[in-house]
């Protein structure tokens, strides 16, 4: 198991420590409920240096991006992130992930730990292009610092004006160390990643920086459990789950990243074909007033036949209701639409409803 170069902090805070994509990583810290709550309504800090990190350089860069990936990379530019998915000729997801460019010939990919070799070998068996491709993922550390005082919490460690617009990143020195600093996240809050290279003495400079900043926010460390509850809340995708190699982008409801229109890319001929007979059956949002814990797995039902499957389930600390995403039958997609849990035997009435589960406007 690797261990990321925060693991002795984690050990010293009292962290529940799981196996995790070749990973120990902590799952939590104090209880899933409140480092879920204090993302929400403040701050918290993610260790999520398990993320894979591959570079893609060269005069044909963008090409390769543009073939493997279902977003159009020509719309990107210096400073400017995309949110994106490699295909299988067939149309299945190799993966979702992150496309940073860093400059017109260097792109920085940002996959799923569960997926990285996977994802590099992909990658080179498919560079007709003759693109440089570095995997990096074990020099670069990355911290997410998630929740409404984020910005104030990570300003005061930065050498620049922290005026970043959503999927956009700089560099620049947080408490010291060089870093890039980017805009996404995956709670539905206003977040910020911190990526830098450096040893176990550099990763405990930057954790205990912004913890020291956030002290007057009550800034909490936050385990993979609360981020699984924080990002379904938001109802987006995690590979393994709610995607994988046997979903394909349109029924996943990643339509809006899939640019049928930019020219070839793997998966596009296959996806075309798909869109064009009709979906069978959706990622649809699901919630009950029940008290039930839907899980990855439960049969979805109506009328007593199976129509969907669960990929993801919880109860939301935020509403205290079940939610869960699945795969149901496009006949009963449609919002309103009343199904069932299938839990040991008995059936939990649910119904359809729209995404984020959480408001955050």
């Amino acid at each position: 198991m690797k261990k990321t170069k925060f693991y002795s902090i984690h050990e010293k805070t009292g962290a529940k420590i799981v196996e995790f994509a070749g990973y120990l990583m902590p799952i939590q810290y104090s209880s899933i409920i409140s480092e879920h709550k204090a993302v929400r309504n403040s701050v918290g800090v993610f260790d999520v240096s398990h993320m894979g990190e591959i570079f893609i350089r060269g005069e044909n860069a963008v090409d390769l991006v543009q073939f493997l990936t279902v977003n159009d990379a020509s719309k990107l530019y210096p400073g400017r992130v995309q949110y994106s998915a490699m295909c299988y000729p067939e149309g299945g997801i190799v993966d979702d992930l992150l496309v940073y460019m860093i400059s017109p010939d260097e792109f920085l990919l940002v996959v799923n730990a569960s997926n990285m070799e996977k994802d590099q070998q992909w990658i080179i068996d498919n560079n007709k292009f003759g693109a440089e491709i570095e995997n990096l993922s074990d020099d670069y550390s990355l911290l997410a610092i998630q929740g409404p005082n984020s910005n104030n919490t990570l300003q005061k460690l930065l050498d620049k004006e922290l005026n970043l617009e959503y999927y956009h990143f700089f560099r620049a020195d947080v408490a010291g160390i060089d870093s890039i600093v980017s805009r996404t996240g995956y709670t539905g809050e206003l977040g910020y990643e911190v990526y830098f290279k450096g040893n176990e003495n550099d990763a405990e400079k930057i954790w205990n920086a912004v913890f020291e900043a956030g002290k007057e926010f009550n800034i909490q460390p936050v385990g993979l459990a609360a981020r699984d509850s924080l990002r379904l809340e938001m109802g987006f995708c995690l590979y393994g789950n709610d995607i994988d190699n046997t979903t394909n982008p349109l029924e996943a409801g990643l339509g809006w990243i899939t640019k049928l229109n930019k020219g070839e890319f793997i998966g596009r001929d296959a996806i075309l074909k798909l869109k064009a007979q009709g979906l069978k059956r959706k990622l649809s949002a699901i919630v009950s007033d029940e008290k039930v814990f839907p899980r990855h797995g439960y049969d979805l039902t109506s009328g007593g036949e199976k129509i969907g499957v669960v990929t993801s389930g919880t109860v939301s600390p935020v509403l205290d209701k079940p939610i869960a995403l699945g795969y149901v039958n496009s006949e009963y997609a449609a919002e309103g639409s009343r199904i069932n849990f299938a839990i040991r035997g008995r059936e939990t009435p649910a119904y359809i409803t729209r995404l984020p589960f959480v408001n955050k406007n």
